[in-house]
């Protein structure tokens, strides 16, 4: 396993079914009175948020102190960046009070990548821009597993407003490597450029009509349409996007038995999925939200107990 989790490409299967085999052995820390184990005791994590977030950093921040390290939160409006200061000489100067590792969400695309080039210390991408966040791939494959089993041969949907996802790269890697077999479905103004030419690459297929595969599907992943990140006019109203492709009441009905739901959050209630499917007993997630305090203690672990070795 590389030093440092910037991609899921740092990762092959067997150090993804090794984080994965951890996670469910720190999931039973989460059903714990006490919630405490003593594995990175006199490591210091910092957490740098330059997004808002709230189950990433909460997670992250309840692994830590779950695995007894000291752990700092600075946010972006706290930081000297907000009085002008670059994100290389913020870093190095939290670095140079000798801290262990750093977990940075940024909204710049390739940002984590370039501080793991500025500092000794591990880093760990909690999302960057609209590149990657590999801990939330991990979690969703966990989350999956724990229901369906192996992922081997399963059919798994990401639907939704993929131009802007930084979830979307990350779970294909993820989801590839371990056997998987993925449908992406979005409508055209949403599909990334040069969608095509990567789905031949990368073994995946793509489509525009929703209700075409999502009967076959296995798993079905709802994106949160990012307004934040829109400045123009990706579909025509919100209720037309519904119609199109939110997982909708009537759409529930079309799902196998077996078929769980899963959304990274937030979510738009009643524009990417309506309630009934959020809040169905096929939905995973409130489970993903648990799984993610686990898999981040796992990854925490990987990469600051065993000096960077997968144990």
């Amino acid at each position: 396993m590389n030093r440092h989790l910037l991609s899921m490409n740092d990762l092959d299967r067997q150090d993804i079914l090794a984080i994965l085999g951890t996670a469910e052995s720190m999931h039973d820390v989460q059903r714990r009175e006490v919630k405490k184990l003593p594995t990175l005791r006199g490591r210091t994590v910092v957490n740098m948020f330059f997004e808002d977030s709230t189950r990433t950093r909460s997670s992250f921040e309840l692994a830590g102190k779950w695995l007894s390290a000291d752990v700092i939160n600075i946010s972006g409006k706290g930081s000297s960046t907000s009085k002008g200061e670059s994100l290389r000489d913020t870093v190095r100067t939290v670095a140079a009070m000798g801290v262990d590792g750093f977990v940075i969400r940024h909204s710049a695309s390739g940002a984590v990548h370039q501080v793991s080039e500025w500092v000794d210390a591990v880093v760990i991408n909690a999302g960057d821009g609209t590149h990657e966040h590999p801990t939330q791939a991990l979690l969703d494959a966990y989350s999956m597993r724990q229901r369906l089993g192996d992922l081997e041969g399963r059919h798994v949907a990401i639907v939704g407003d993929l131009t802007h996802s930084r979830v979307l790269r990350s779970n294909l890697i993820c989801l590839k490597t371990l056997g998987a077999h993925v449908t992406v479905v979005a409508p055209p103004t949403l599909m990334p450029g040069g969608i095509a030419t990567w789905a031949k690459n990368e073994g995946f297929d793509t489509s525009y009509d929703f209700d075409a595969v999502l009967p076959t599907v296995d798993a079905v992943m709802m994106l949160r349409v990012q307004r934040e990140r829109m400045s123009g006019g990706f579909f025509p109203t919100e209720r037309e996007y519904t119609v199109g492709y939110g997982l909708t009441r009537e759409r529930l009905r079309s799902l196998q038995k077996h078929t769980v739901i899963l959304h990274p959050g937030p979510m738009n209630r009643g524009l990417e999925i309506a309630t009934d499917a959020a809040d169905a007993a096929q939905s995973l997630v409130l489970d993903q939200v648990s799984a993610g305090v686990a898999v981040r203690m796992s990854v925490l672990y990987h990469l600051l107990a065993g000096e960077g070795t997968v144990a």
